[in-house]
């Protein structure tokens, strides 16, 4: 049986739009409404696959090391953090604007003509701040101006103190965040890609001067492999160094992680080493000393940092496009999600072969709820078990358990593998074993 990936691009970014909708993974924001541009809602099984990639990147850079504390900062910073940092007055995009419908383009998207009437009727490009300003209190002014954080990394560096003191940490140690960003994009698109309200993922590690390289290599393809453990095929990923003109003003190097969406190669987690340019800066406007004593050499050191920053909805587009298959099995066409069993949002489904049957469907919810306390699992029985087995198939669940008129006598049921769609029966005081053994092992 021939399994392939749809090779029209545009085709398969559109089937995977439509199966987000239809199964609950994404909707599109405010829908009732008419929606409201570039904002998406995670449906129930879209909560659980982002929530699946958040615990995996979690565990693997917090639980399992001992180099590592985590942090969950506020939204909204004093306002000189952004002063410091430069996203006042250099966090900034060029814009042009169409006089006749009012879009707004990057100039390299316009050259002279509005893409969306045509119209040659443009304004000069200029720059276009992408920070949320919002206000704090009762009287809005400029006393009381306040942004929405434009990215989580700035929470690290202003509880540099704050952690070092409780965690009693020694270089090199990092400090990990996931939490939302808001950035004002001019055009954002691609689905959920690139939009104004976002999740990160970062890593803030703090690192001797002379040691920054070494871990700046070290992050760059511990986050590379990352990807790869969870499932990403490895033609669709690959690292992009920056050149030299491409680097941010605090950066001394800096490497993307790019995959290969349907409307081409993009970043989905950049690495880049920061020097000491963010405690340098915090030091300068809270007049706080942000220095580090290194026992090593007994003197007082400001440390370099290394960024590994990802996006937890880019991530998740690209589990999905990945994960998409279709196949045609016995001249009918199948649909499947190959998620890693760690990502996938459901691991089991149990399903009565018949619901007119009491016996049968009370065995049936009674082993749901047995295994339900220990997996993410689903109960179904609305449909014949060829529709129910394609609907499992779409939203990437593992294992289809159809308890069928035998297993009131036998005492098993069928466990069909998603995958192969191999079938074996297994009893049913053994299932829990059987599942712990097929899914416990990461």
């Amino acid at each position: 049986m021939a399994i392939s990936k749809t090779d029209n691009h545009t085709l398969l970014m559109e089937n995977v739009v439509s199966l987000c909708k239809r199964r609950g993974f994404i909707f599109q924001g405010s829908e009732i409404y008419g929606g409201l541009a570039n904002t998406w809602d995670y449906g129930p099984l879209g909560a659980e696959l982002k929530r699946n990639i958040k615990e995996a990147w979690w565990r693997d850079n917090l639980y399992r090391r001992s180099d590592m504390a985590g942090l969950d900062s506020a939204i909204l910073m004093h306002p000189k953090v952004w002063e410091a940092s430069g996203h006042t007055a250099n966090f900034s995009d060029l814009s042009v604007d169409c006089k006749n419908c009012k879009k707004r383009w990057r100039p390299e998207q316009a050259q002279g003509k509005c893409p969306q009437c045509g119209s040659n009727d443009l304004t000069e490009a200029r720059a276009f701040n992408l920070m949320y300003k919002t206000h704090q209190g009762a009287v809005e002014d400029q006393a009381s101006l306040t942004y929405l954080r434009p990215e989580t990394a700035q929470g690290i560096f202003v509880n540099f103190l704050n952690i070092l003191d409780v965690s009693r940490k020694k270089l090199p140690f990092g400090v990990a965040q996931i939490g939302k960003s808001f950035r004002n994009e001019i055009t954002p698109g691609n689905f959920t890609f690139r939009t104004r309200e976002f999740e990160q993922m970062e890593i803030e590690y703090f690192v001797r001067p002379e040691e920054a390289d070494k871990y700046y290599a070290y992050w760059v393809n511990e986050r590379y492999n990352w990807y790869l453990r969870l499932g990403i095929k490895k033609q669709n990923l690959r690292l992009r160094p920056h050149a030299k003109e491409e680097l941010a003003h605090y950066a001394r190097a800096c490497s993307d992680i790019e995959y290969q969406f349907p409307f081409g190669w993009s970043e989905l987690e950049g690495i880049a080493n920061r020097s000491d340019f963010d405690l340098v800066q915090h030091a300068k406007f809270s007049g706080k000393d942000l220095s580090y004593f290194d026992a090593l050499d007994k003197k007082r050191i400001i440390p370099y940092i290394i960024e590994p920053s990802g996006g937890v909805d880019r991530a998740a587009l690209a589990f999905l496009v990945d994960a998409y298959w279709e196949e045609k099995v016995k001249d009918e066409n199948r649909t499947v999600l190959k998620f890693s069993k760690e990502l996938t949002p459901v691991k089991i489904a149990v399903l009565p072969l018949l619901k007119n049957r009491p016996q049968l469907v009370e065995l049936a919810k009674k082993i749901y709820e047995d295994l339900r306390k220990h997996y993410a699992c689903v109960y179904d029985d609305t449909a014949s078990i060829g529709k129910l087995y394609r609907r499992q198939d779409e939203v990437g669940t593992l294992f289809c358990l159809t308890v069928d008129v035998q297993s009131l006598d036998d005492k098993q049921v069928t466990v069909r593998e998603r995958d192969t769609m191999k079938q074996e029966r297994i009893s049913i005081d053994k299932l829990r074993e059987y599942c712990s053994e097929k899914l416990n092992h990461y």
